[in-house]
């Protein structure tokens, strides 16, 4: 099934304070063909997101040192192009969802994941 999602190869940065998602995502992912760097903390992600280019940042809203909207502005300031999809099992307040690209629940919407992504980093290629 996640073969359909093959394509060009997509790099993404996932970063989220579980070590068990980030498990999950990488292992979707890299299945469906992406290239996935895992960052377990805020600070790490960025770090990682200001040396590195990313076609996505998958990244998780609730974080100890610094919560999903504060690295969406970071992420937006110093990289603008790359897409930012929010996949947490918070509520997202509303200001965060205008600042980044789409924001999918951890709860319920799970199997969206991969469509989503991939739709929107088609979406975001080059013709």
């Amino acid at each position: 099934m996640a073969r359909a999602y093959r394509g060009q190869e997509r790099v993404l940065l996932c970063i989220d304070d579980s070590e068990a998602i980030l498990a999950y995502e990488k292992s979707l992912f890299e299945g469906s063909g992406f290239s996935v760097v895992t960052a377990a903390s805020a600070r790490q992600g960025l770090k990682i997101a200001t040396t590195s280019t990313f076609d996505a940042v998958l990244l998780d809203y609730q974080m100890p040192d610094m919560n999903g909207h504060e690295v969406a502005v970071e992420l937006r300031r110093v990289r603008p192009e790359t897409l930012v999809i929010m996949f947490s099992g918070s509520e997202i307040p509303e200001e965060t969802q205008k600042l980044v690209d789409a924001v999918i629940p951890k709860a319920g919407e799970v199997r969206e994941l991969l469509p989503v992504v991939t739709r929107l980093c088609d979406r975001s290629s080059p013709a």
